[in-house]
């Protein structure tokens, strides 16, 4: 009887190659042997590997969003929620790895650091690919001007490639264009306005004026930046949500208690979350940067915390959904939906509806 071989945990996972990707350069000849070599390596072939699987999720996400049709109510929704938690989790782990990485001293560091030039975690391509595929511009980077500058041609080639192909962002903004509440007259033909505006949808012209009549005197100017987040159809490079996504996200945000608003509301959290998870790793891996190598440049060429400091403070991607907080209400306050729309927010709602 003929038995197949049942894989070996080693050979399964490579463990001769993986536990031999350890090269010291302080362990050649002419260099004397610095201990925290060792753990500087693991820590950043471990972050490679978990940028690896990131890039896996996010993929596996645009894939599904790029299709012709995508039902609200259904187990694609679902998992695109649970894959963008996923890398959540992996965030998580990068920011708590720096905790590791803060053991080395200062002056453990300096025992190999001049060995490393030119290389750098400046030149990590797949971290560069992930930000695009998110939805970070060129003209958006901090640093343009040498961020491929340190890199080879086949890893700008990547990089080049995921910043032409629709990102996680931009198809976040196309399913927020298309979701039906206010494109028909189904729902408004007898919403009791408050308002009373002409050319404008009754119920943002209530919610604009509930939002200006609760106001502080400090926050009146919010109010040209209402405008321009919900009504002003200008294209330009500093916004990448149109006006008709923003409003989408707000009623979500809004309304999230109703079943049919529940997974995109999580949509919308776990984008936000994924930037704040990556601002906490930028924010602790410049402090660590700062307690390490104080204002020295870094091996990769770049002017060290200075760029962190830059890149943490405008490399933030879902900033314009965090911005829609700025135009909450209270509960109580919230203008009352029309009967036939409550009703239909159940999960039954829309679900032959597609994008």
């Amino acid at each position: 009887m003929h038995m197949e071989k049942c894989p070996y945990y080693s050979d399964y996972l490579h463990l001769d190659q993986l536990l031999d990707a350890q090269e010291l350069e302080s362990s050649k000849p002419g260099s004397v042997a610095a201990h925290d070599e060792m753990m500087f390596i693991v820590i950043h072939q471990t972050h490679e590997l978990w940028f690896k699987q990131i890039i896996v999720e996010v993929d596996s996400v645009l894939e599904i969003m790029r299709k012709p049709t995508l039902n609200d109510n259904s187990p694609e929704l679902q998992t695109i929620v649970h894959r963008l938690n996923r890398v959540v989790s992996i965030l998580e782990i990068l920011v708590h790895q720096i905790d590791v990485m803060e053991t080395m001293t200062p002056m453990d560091f300096l025992d190999f650091r001049d060995l490393l030039t030119p290389a750098s975690g400046f030149q990590s391509w797949q971290f560069k690919v992930l930000e695009a595929k998110l939805g970070l511009k060129y003209e958006h980077r901090y640093g343009q001007e040498y961020y491929l500058s340190q890199l080879q041609p086949p890893h700008i080639d990547l990089i080049k490639t995921a910043e032409k192909e629709k990102s996680i962002l931009e198809l976040i903004n196309t399913w927020l264009e298309r979701m039906p509440f206010f494109d028909t007259d189904i729902f408004w033909n007898n919403y009791p306005s408050i308002s009373k505006k002409k050319n404008s949808h009754p119920f943002w012209a209530d919610y604009e004026q509930i939002y200006i009549d609760n106001l502080s005197a400090a926050e009146k100017n919010n109010i040209e930046f209402f405008k321009t987040a919900f009504r002003d159809t200008t294209v330009t490079a500093e916004r990448q949500l149109s006006p008709k996504a923003c409003r989408s996200a707000l009623f979500i945000m809004l309304y999230r208690g109703y079943p049919m608003l529940e997974l995109p509301f999580q949509l919308l959290h776990v984008l936000l979350e994924i930037d704040n998870q990556l601002g906490s790793w930028r924010y602790r891996h410049l402090n660590m940067v700062r307690r390490t190598i104080g204002s020295r440049m870094g091996t990769g060429g770049s002017n060290g915390a200075g760029y962190l400091k830059g890149a943490m403070d405008k490399h933030y991607i879902f900033h314009e959904l965090a911005q829609l907080n700025s135009f909450l209400i209270k509960r109580q306050k919230l203008p009352p939906l029309p009967e036939d729309l409550t009703q239909q927010l159940g999960y039954h709602f829309y679900a032959n509806n597609t994008v």
